[in-house]
């Protein structure tokens, strides 16, 4: 049942990924990652072909080698954060909740502004 389920989150998530290819609001490589790691633990087949996959195979194998973020993923990602930060104003819940979704999203930011965005020369 857990193998179903995550092969089904991975795929969801690759399909998610595709859509962010063409279309910019919506980030491509964390999905991707997401997916990789579903399929690590549900079929080593679907792994083994993302990672040899020609486009999505390089972001996953920079991610798994050298912590890299591509900036491209990073500024979209980081404008939908601050949209989502920002649209909580209008949103009416209690303050503890918007407190907390507000530092929960800062440093999903935050661990995303610090990771880097090449590769680096002495690797």
């Amino acid at each position: 049942m857990l193998r179903i389920l995550l092969l089904c989150i991975g795929w969801l998530s690759l399909g998610l990924g595709v859509i962010g290819i063409v279309l910019p609001l919506l980030p491509t490589t964390p999905f991707v990652l997401l997916s990789c790691v579903c399929f690590s633990k549900a079929s080593k087949r679907f792994e083994s072909w993302l990672l040899n996959h020609r486009y999505f195979g390089a972001i996953i194998t920079n991610w798994r080698q050298h912590r890299v973020i591509p900036s491209r993923a990073k500024w979209l990602a980081s404008g939908m954060l601050i949209f989502s930060a920002t649209t909580l104003i209008f949103v009416e819940m209690p303050w503890v909740g918007r407190v907390m979704t507000w530092c929960l999203l800062a440093g999903i930011l935050l661990f995303i502004l610090t990771r880097r965005s090449q590769i680096p020369q002495s690797e």
